[in-house]
């Protein structure tokens, strides 16, 4: 219970995380972009608004229907794994056992192995085995859509108030710099979360993060 707990802990952390780094990236692409048109400060302002409203509801309805589709995956796995155990218990033994015979294990080993998994949870280790994930790992579809919808907007407010409070010249720069910053943290963070390198993570995020300033940059400025 407690590691199936951690695990829903985990997923509902990375919602978090990739929410408020969509919410800083998404609504500074669009108050850059809008900036860079010449547009009036209530205008960037309604614009990054309208982008964060926008957001909040798609990023908490993606990851709803996200977990959602997994659950219906996982659901069907066990449904069919059940069946299997249940009608041909000898098949799944032996499978389990050959995997890891393909990994290099003896013989020996491999059936003691698979006896000592398949007598502790025959079900979750045929799931692991055939389909490679873990019945344990579930989240809650709501849990991760209101995750997203708060750190969304707490996300977006970071570009908007540099924009808001920099000098007329300096906004977009400012804005610039402090969303390079931001999500150098955030997609730091989230290699942390997912096991990733840190260092590729945090750089790839910050790419992104440029390559979509300075594009919605350079298009709003075709408007100017």
């Amino acid at each position: 219970m407690e590691k199936q707990s951690l695990m829903a802990h985990n997923n509902l952390v990375r919602a978090g995380v990739m929410g408020g780094n969509d919410g800083i990236l998404s609504v500074a692409g669009i108050i850059v972009g809008v900036a860079g048109a010449g547009q009036s400060l209530g205008a960037i302002m309604l614009s990054g608004f309208a982008g964060t409203l926008a957001g909040m509801v798609s990023m908490a309805m993606g990851e709803f229907v996200s977990v959602r589709s997994s659950h219906d995956a996982q659901e069907k796995a066990r449904h069919s794994q059940e069946l299997a155990l249940k009608n041909n218990y000898d098949e799944e033994f032996n499978f389990v056992k050959e995997k890891y015979r393909a990994d290099g294990i003896s013989e020996e080993l491999a059936t003691q192995a698979t006896e000592e998994m398949m007598k502790k949870d025959p079900l979750e280790t045929t799931v692991r085995e055939r389909h490679g994930f873990s019945l344990k790992s579930q989240v809650s579809a709501g849990g991760a859509a209101l995750v997203s919808f708060v750190t969304f907007p707490t996300g977006a407010a970071l570009p908007m108030a540099f924009m808001a409070v920099a000098s007329p010249n300096l906004r977009i720069m400012a804005t610039f710099l402090a969303v390079l910053i931001a999500l150098l943290i955030t997609g730091y963070l989230a290699a942390v979360v997912n096991g990733a390198n840190r260092t590729k993570g945090a750089i790839r995020n910050l790419l992104s993060g440029i390559l979509t300033m300075v594009v919605t940059f350079l298009i709003g400025s075709l408007f100017k």
